[in-house]
């Protein structure tokens, strides 16, 4: 008994690829920005009152919109290794693979912005 398959609903071959691909980017690229961010308190230890209090409320602020930047970049590989691996999916599949390293590099680039480095 054969079924006839639409296009968009046979299996993809090669469906790992791209969400591979990104899971060997985003994470180690998602360990050196928490490295980083985790460190960065270190950058005011000298700093004198005024400028401890400013940096220590725009860490705090900085701290949380980037662990959530970082939640959302997992939440993307989860979603593209997740997807069905048919044909129809594919586009899908690489637009969240790319969009998951992207996003940890916009959560850097956002937690820089939000600090008030001394």
């Amino acid at each position: 008994m054969t079924e006839n398959l639409r296009a968009g609903d046979a299996p993809a071959r090669r469906a790992f690829v791209a969400p591979l691909v990104s899971t060997l980017l985003t994470l180690p690229m998602a360990l050196v920005a928490l490295f980083y961010t985790g460190i960065s308190p270190m950058a005011c230890d000298s700093c004198d009152t005024a400028a401890a209090h400013a940096f220590d409320a725009s860490f705090g602020i900085a701290w949380p919109v980037f662990l959530a930047g970082l939640l959302g970049a997992l939440v993307l590989l989860v979603c593209c290794w997740a997807l069905p691996w048919r044909v129809r999916n594919t586009a899908r599949r690489v637009g969240l693979a790319f969009a998951a390293p992207g996003l940890v590099v916009l959560a850097t680039v956002v937690f820089t912005a939000l600090v008030d480095w001394p």
